[in-house]
């Protein structure tokens, strides 16, 4: 008896070992095609590809596990890097979530994650209100989901993004944030504690509130937020756990006080000049633009790594893969897919396991019937050309009848 199994009934059942023939690779890193390879898949990784003049053994399997792929197009997983997972569908506007409990929300972020699965995200990245509990439940099995990488709750000071009391609200317990998305943390002794609370309680990185946004009630966009030695102690308790700090900054002036204090990450950036942008890249740094296309083609066409991140709340958890129509006004084909798959690995610290069809690399794969290369909107449009999605090495969405789902 397979006691694990009894401790976890819910526990998914091991890969099969699936190998596709006649296929087209979809190669972000190089930005080309791969004609005619054979692709081998066992225990959740891609453990072969060869050219058609090479051969690979497939007598050992069952019809259904051998997949001709013939004139279809086998590209790496999407990575959604801006997600709130937590802010589900099911209320109006933003301020009415101040009133959903986390049991409530966490009851519907299946539906959430199991339709960004669906669109082809097999990983996302939360940038607050995604729990250790939510994660867990998808790692084990017990809901389908993208893998997630997690946030844990933002940090926002009082009367910052985050703080979602108006000016006549003088409630002082608890700041005024939506419960289990964000914390209200004032000085560097909160900084250091909640940072390493979130850490604790599973965060993969650690998100901040450094400027102001449109949705808070007593901010404005262009404020600066957090004081620098506050900014100094989370970006502090970051590196010692061996992770980062990314920020939600739109001007200029909150993006320059972040990456000056060794944040890593910026959320949105859409205000950013030039100048701005050659001074992240020359710090390395990773970029997040969820809206902004002219900012996003000032950080691109100044060597910044943009990701893609779609930030979307509540009821337009549905417009997820319109990203991909919405980028394509300003960027190639070929730099939006980088942006869901290589960079968006290496922000998540996973660039050698994620974001590429490669061997050894986790299968994490879409069967689409179309270059993205070509047109990057096919991804928009995922009832009519995604036709299977596979994750850890599982299929769990098919569209094709030749594909048959495991999850």
């Amino acid at each position: 008896m397979d006691i694990s199994r009894v401790i976890k009934p819910w526990k998914l059942n091991p890969q099969r070992t699936l190998v596709f023939v006649n296929a087209t690779i979809v190669d972000p890193t190089e930005g080309k095609l791969i004609q005619n390879a054979t692709i081998r898949i066992s225990e959740g990784k891609i453990t072969q590809i060869v050219t058609v003049s090479s051969t690979t053994a497939t007598d050992d399997l069952p019809e259904e596990n051998v997949i001709d792929l013939s004139g279809k197009y086998l590209c790496p997983g999407l990575i959604d890097c801006h997600v709130h997972v937590a802010v589900a569908p099911g209320e109006a506007n933003l301020q009415a979530y101040k009133d959903i409990s986390e049991r409530v929300s966490l009851l519907r972020q299946p539906y959430v994650l199991k339709s960004m699965l669906d669109r082809g995200f097999t990983s996302i990245r939360d940038c607050g209100g995604a729990s250790i509990a939510i994660k867990e439940a998808v790692e084990d099995g017990v809901i389908p989901g993208p893998r997630l990488f997690i946030a844990g709750q933002a940090l926002s000071q009082t009367g910052g993004h985050d703080d979602l009391r108006g000016s006549h609200d003088t409630q002082l317990c608890c700041g005024g944030s939506i419960s289990g998305i964000s914390r209200i943390v004032d000085s560097p002794a909160e900084c250091y504690k909640y940072a390493r609370e979130e850490l604790r309680q599973g965060a993969d990185f650690i998100k901040i509130m450094g400027g102001g946004g449109i949705a808070s009630p007593t901010d404005r966009i262009e404020h600066v937020q957090f004081s620098d030695e506050e900014i100094k102690a989370i970006v502090t308790v970051a590196r010692n756990a061996g992770t980062y700090v990314t920020s939600h900054s739109y001007t200029p002036q909150a993006i320059k006080q972040a990456i000056k204090l060794g944040v890593r990450g910026i959320e949105h950036g859409n205000l950013i000049d030039l100048e701005t942008a050659e001074m992240m890249a020359e710090m390395d740094n990773e970029e997040v633009l969820d809206k902004g296309l002219k900012s996003m083609k000032i950080a691109v066409d100044a060597g910044v790594t943009v990701c893609f991140g779609t930030d979307l709340l509540g009821p337009m958890h549905f417009a997820q893969s319109k990203e991909f129509s919405v980028r394509s006004s300003v960027l190639t084909p070929l730099q939006i897919l980088r942006s869901a798959t290589v960079n968006a690995a290496r922000l998540v610290m996973q660039e050698d396991r994620l974001g590429q069809v490669h061997e050894g690399f986790v299968a994490d794969l879409l069967i689409l019937k179309e270059n993205p290369l070509e047109d990057i909107t096919i991804l928009d449009r995922v009832e009519d050309h995604l036709l299977a999605v596979i994750k850890d090495g599982r299929v769990a969405t098919s569209r094709w009848d030749k594909v048959k789902v495991d999850i």
